[in-house]
């Protein structure tokens, strides 16, 4: 079944984890044996791997923080180092394209003419279809450079990851957004971006969907009632998200799936790809409906098999996610839903107006 992941961090895994990307799961996990960091040599993304998942579109991120978290593969010591890396990893995708192993979609045609193509190769040959996201606004210097971005190809924004950023704050940070802040949305909205709330702290979220009235997603969000803490979404945010026909995309990441999970110390036995389902079935409950459930596995987040499900080995094993969503008893078309409709139907729905305006690339 084709699947659209709505968060893989493919550029950051190349520049930051140098990772060839081009080469099988085994060749990569191969060149990284022996390393003393436990979350090499676990990975589970490719792109031959990606092709043998089915996973015709995701989400491609740019993510470079500017802030005092001071990790090495994430935080620069200012927000013009930030920007530059960030467009670095957008050009790592342009390299890329040129050598045939990604397509950009900008707009919903081009979406729709990919998943034709897609269709009738079953996916031999074609593509991964990428549309840009930025994962953490830093390398955005300021709100007036959202039209720069988006003549770039962006058009997916998360305000902040981790911590504070130039915009607002986020996981682990408590707060609301800052006055430039309020002023990226605004950009934002003008020029016909998503927001993604995915990583806002509980006060920039609310701040945000009540000044920004464009297209809202969470690209990669599990369930605080299921599993606590600010980095998931809890059911008054779900509600509000629902509220504003926004998609949800499930996140494969262990520690988010199994309450009190530490790395390198949980037993990873403990975690199965049924705490996945249960996230998504736990939006459904709440919609009513499997309209706003959706994957977004961010499988290679930082982590490996060392902090995924224990049954999964690589990204092909999202195909698992259908044959459990049919034992809790969702029919054919609401896992379609899952799987790639609703990402569709969300996508039609933000990008088609633009087309009345002049702004569909």
């Amino acid at each position: 079944m084709i699947i659209i992941d709505s968060h893989l961090d493919l550029s950051w895994n190349a520049l930051n984890w140098r990772r060839d990307l081009t080469k099988s799961i085994e060749e990569i996990r191969r060149s990284e044996a022996g390393s003393k960091d436990r979350r090499l040599g676990h990975n589970t993304v490719s792109f031959p791997e990606l092709r043998k998942a089915e996973v015709a579109v995701c989400l491609a991120t740019v993510l470079a923080r500017c802030g005092q978290l001071k990790d090495p593969r994430l935080d620069y010591p200012s927000r013009e180092i930030a920007s530059a890396m960030g467009i670095g990893q957008a050009e790592y995708y342009r390299i890329m394209e040129l050598q045939g192993h990604m397509r950009m979609l900008r707009d919903w045609p081009a979406l729709d003419a990919h998943l034709s193509e897609w269709k009738r190769t079953v996916g031999s040959g074609t593509p991964l279809g990428y549309i840009l996201a930025m994962e953490g606004a830093d390398p955005i210097l300021e709100p007036g450079q959202v039209e720069l971005w988006w003549e770039r190809g962006l058009r997916v924004v998360e305000p902040v990851h981790y911590g504070v950023s130039y915009y607002a704050h986020g996981t682990g940070a408590p707060g609301g957004l800052t006055p430039k802040g309020r002023e990226l949305l605004a950009a934002m909205e003008a020029v016909g971006m998503i927001l993604d709330v995915t990583h806002l702290a509980d006060e920039s979220f609310w701040q945000a969907l009540e000044i920004y009235r464009g297209p809202v997603l969470a690209s990669h969000h599990n369930c605080r009632a299921l599993v606590p803490g600010d980095r998931q979404l809890a059911d008054e945010q779900i509600r509000a998200l629902l509220e504003r026909d926004a998609v949800i995309g499930a996140v494969f990441d262990s520690w988010m799936l199994h309450p009190n999970y530490v790395g390198g110390t949980t037993d990873n036995s403990l975690v199965s790809i049924e705490h996945v389902i249960d996230h998504i079935d736990h939006v459904c409950q709440l919609a009513g409906n499997a309209r706003h459930s959706a994957i977004g596995s961010d499988l290679d987040g930082g982590f490996g098999t060392e902090q995924s499900p224990c049954e999964l080995n690589t990204i092909a094993d999202l195909q698992r996610v259908p044959g459990l969503l049919r034992k809790r008893g969702y029919n054919e078309p609401d896992i379609e839903g899952v799987m790639h409709g609703n990402w569709l139907r969300f996508l039609q729905k933000a990008w088609v107006p633009r087309a009345h305006h002049g702004r569909q690339s």
